[in-house]
């Protein structure tokens, strides 16, 4: 299938802001990057603050498309898909690294600027639902210990928030296995579940 060229713009845009920041991110590098012209990204675009934002919902939908194309995920435990979901959310080396430094972009932006807000509360909105039907699955089958998934949920969030923070920043006393230890722990004892993650592909 042909990518489109407002695709191929929002792709380039996630690299350069996750590498460049936004103020640095030069929509014409952004064009070369993406194949088109200057006019073709302000035609698409018209401030900086819309390209961001968008960006980030392309990124947030090219996640939600991986982890929908995960083998096996529907036939998964909880457990697992709730291990998957940390690994996901951390950022690892890589386009996941680029997501989560949007994040953090958007957060300084709309910090100053209120009409970004509403792009975060969206995005953290679908993240926090995505994270309590995982644990409303798990308390419906009698894996998971009962709980407010909402609030559970939101905690999630937050470890994963300002833990992914240290690791992006080369923090040397978190390391990305320390940091997936630590959420992990965190949520398993409310939950029920053991103290380690489950390990991907194991008996």
């Amino acid at each position: 299938m042909t990518t489109s060229a407002r695709e191929r713009i929002l792709d380039a845009a996630v690299r350069r802001i996750a590498r460049e920041g936004i103020d640095d991110a030069r929509i014409a590098r952004i064009a070369t990057d993406a194949g088109v012209s200057s006019a073709t990204v302000h035609y698409h675009f018209e401030s900086r603050e819309a390209l961001l934002s968008e960006a980030l919902e392309h990124s947030y939908e090219r996640a939600g498309d991986a982890r929908i194309e995960v083998p096996g995920a529907d036939e998964a435990s909880a457990a697992e898909r709730l291990a998957a979901m940390i690994e996901q959310c951390l950022p690892e080396p890589g386009p996941v690294r680029d997501d989560f430094v949007l994040w953090v972009e958007l957060w300084l932006r709309a910090a100053r600027d209120e009409a970004l807000r509403p792009t975060g509360a969206r995005l953290y909105e679908r993240m926090r639902d995505w994270f309590a039907e995982v644990i409303d699955d798990g308390i419906a089958s009698g894996e998971l210990h009962d709980c407010d998934s909402g609030r559970l949920a939101d905690r999630a969030l937050a470890l994963v928030d300002g833990y992914g923070v240290r690791v992006v920043t080369g923090d040397p006393r978190m390391p990305l296995e320390r940091a997936r230890q630590e959420i992990w722990t965190a949520l398993a004892g409310e939950l029920g579940l053991p103290e380690r993650p489950p390990v991907a592909g194991a008996d």
